[in-house]
């Protein structure tokens, strides 16, 4: 595992002593000169010459990095520090190239004609299905040879296996994303591809000791929801791979071990202490990917520890999946209704992390059963019901029937409507024997709150903000979240809300491929088949994580057994 050693800023000065920026080193796992930290990064993407700051990151070097970061040195003595933007930009076509380091990939395992396509009786849901199975290839992609000969002029981790990108501007791979992406696969009958995947990511645990955020070298300061595991258990549920199993449980392990030691905090409550998980992120800086945009927060400062803690705040919002939101936002009033400056997410319990958690337990004393390993399936087992325990005792609300993230500085729930509330139910954290009980809460929680009235989908929030994570954006995830969740707690009332709120989301997703010919990365939940919008990005198309729960939801509730 990499070293997780911590350097501070340090200032960039002119022959007269001024400061013209600040110099941003980020934590250990993280340490190119170019794509990561250093004097080089910081100048370029303090140019402004990039509307997205991903695209500089994204580039590949012309020369090595000795000759890059020397000409840049060089560069920087002529002008004494002060190069005018058309010098950088000319320095930048010079040593840099918007080449992909991908091509096209057709997995070798595809089918098009998957057995649960047999099964659906509804004419234009299995046309739409198998218009779904067929986006796999096209979102099918793996690295070209120059990677693997020459990885330091790239930003891509050098993962050996074929992916499936989400599409759009995001062509590397994602963490928590693909968990999903390989939902689809298992049911499309991809077994191969989908073992991939899950290779790739331990790949990046034996390197790293965690999976990072994405496939990018700049991505390996923070992580996602931690849902290797899940995957894992999938792959086997389908497959039944003991021997592929024997050799990597190892690196489950060591991925959830990451998140014990490094994501774990103890709240006390009526003198008895839990212990639960939290997003922090280690590391100072803005995000090389989102320079400027996290440098624009912190203008209004005067210290660099207040920036520091914007920096740290935001990054570990990202490592949430949730980038951004009113869920992570409080003012000094306990208030959602600020910019993302006033982001608090290292300072959140949050519900859906703890259940993640959960479901990764429960997976590795599935895992260690298939095994025969008796003494290990126990212990995660037991490892799992201490967290539902803590996650009941400090994110239930009594009064409310529902679970809610917890403020460790305010010491209280947030009780707001976020769909994120409902994990537990979909990961099972709670006693078996209630799962009927939660379930019929759950359903009159949504039922409350006014959530059946949105046929374009499950609103994330409530709250208009203007971020992603917010209304009314609807999240493929989410879907399968609740939908699921319901589903699975056996209640018949929950089972039947199920039932509506998955065809729902499917025919708004067909109604808007119909007049696209676009699957996208989230919907609007007022205007059905409508993409969502807000965020630091343009809405994206493709679109990995969307097909795949769709592919979930026809085989479950338009197929026929």
């Amino acid at each position: 595992m990499a070293a997780t050693q911590i350097r501070k800023f340090f200032p960039v000065l002119n022959s007269a002593g001024k400061c013209l920026r600040r110099e941003y080193s980020i934590a250990a796992g993280c340490e190119s000169p170019i794509y990561c930290n250093g004097k080089l990064l910081t100048t370029i993407q303090s140019s402004g010459m990039f509307n997205d700051s991903k695209t500089f990151v994204d580039m590949k070097m012309k020369k090595t990095v000795f000759e890059t970061v020397g000409n840049f040195h060089t560069l920087m003595a002529q002008y004494e520090d002060e190069p005018s933007r058309e010098v950088l930009e000319s320095f930048v076509r010079d040593h840099f190239e918007a080449e992909s380091e991908l091509e096209d990939w057709f997995p070798p395992d595809f089918n098009p004609e998957p057995r649960f396509l047999k099964k659906i009786k509804d004419p234009e849901i299995k046309n739409f299905a198998k218009r779904l199975v067929w986006l796999w290839p096209k979102l099918g992609r793996k690295l070209k040879y120059e990677v693997y000969k020459t990885p330091d002029r790239y930003s891509m981790i050098p993962l050996r296996y074929g992916i499936i990108i989400p599409g759009g501007r995001f062509r590397e791979v994602y963490y928590w994303d693909t968990y999903w992406i390989i939902n689809g696969l298992l049911i499309s009958e991809m077994y191969e591809t989908a073992k991939g995947m899950i290779d790739n990511f331990i790949y990046m645990v034996k390197i790293y000791g965690f999976v990072p955020n994405g496939g990018r070298i700049y991505y390996a300061q923070r992580s996602q929801p931690p849902l290797l595991t899940p995957m894992a258990a999938n792959y086997i549920r389908y497959t039944n791979d003991l021997k592929w199993l024997e050799k990597n449980i190892i690196y489950l392990k060591r991925e959830i071990k990451f998140w014990r030691r490094k994501r774990i905090i103890t709240v006390e409550k009526y003198d008895q202490e839990y212990q639960v998980a939290y997003y922090a992120v280690e590391g100072y800086g803005p995000r090389p990917e989102s320079y400027h945009e996290d440098v624009d927060l912190t203008t209004h400062l005067d210290t660099e520890k207040e920036k520091e803690e914007i920096f740290s705040n935001i990054k570990s919002a990202v490592q949430s999946g949730w980038d951004f939101s009113s869920r992570w936002i409080y003012d000094d009033k306990g208030d959602s209704r600020a910019n993302l400056s006033f982001t608090q997410a290292k300072y959140i319990i949050p519900v859906d992390l703890n259940s993640f958690l959960h479901k990764a337990y429960m997976s590795m004393s599935y895992l260690y059963g298939k095994l025969g390993n008796h003494e290990r399936r126990v212990y995660w087992s037991q490892k799992a019901q201490e967290l539902y325990i803590a996650i009941k005792e400090i994110l239930w609300n009594e009064e409310d029937n529902m679970w809610y993230d917890y403020n460790l500085k305010l010491k209280e729930h947030r009780r707001k409507y976020y769909a994120s509330n409902v994990t537990p139910l979909w990961t099972g954290a709670h006693p078996p024997s209630e799962g009927r009980k939660y379930g019929k809460m759950v359903s009159d929680y949504l039922k409350r709150h006014g959530i059946l009235d949105y046929k374009g989908g499950i609103p994330t929030s409530l709250e208009y903000s203007g971020q992603q994570w917010d209304f009314p954006n609807a999240w493929p995830p989410l879907q399968a979240i609740v939908v699921q969740g319901l589903e699975n707690s056996g209640h018949p009332e929950a089972k039947a809300l199920a039932r509506e709120l998955s065809r729902r989301w499917v025919t708004a997703n067909l109604q808007g491929f119909k007049e696209t010919g676009e699957m996208f990365e989230k919907y609007n939940s007022v205007e059905v088949g409508k993409y969502g919008a807000g965020g630091e990005y343009t809405t994206q198309t493709g679109f990995g994580w969307t097909n795949g729960v769709n592919l979930e939801f026809i085989a479950t509730y338009f197929s026929t057994y």
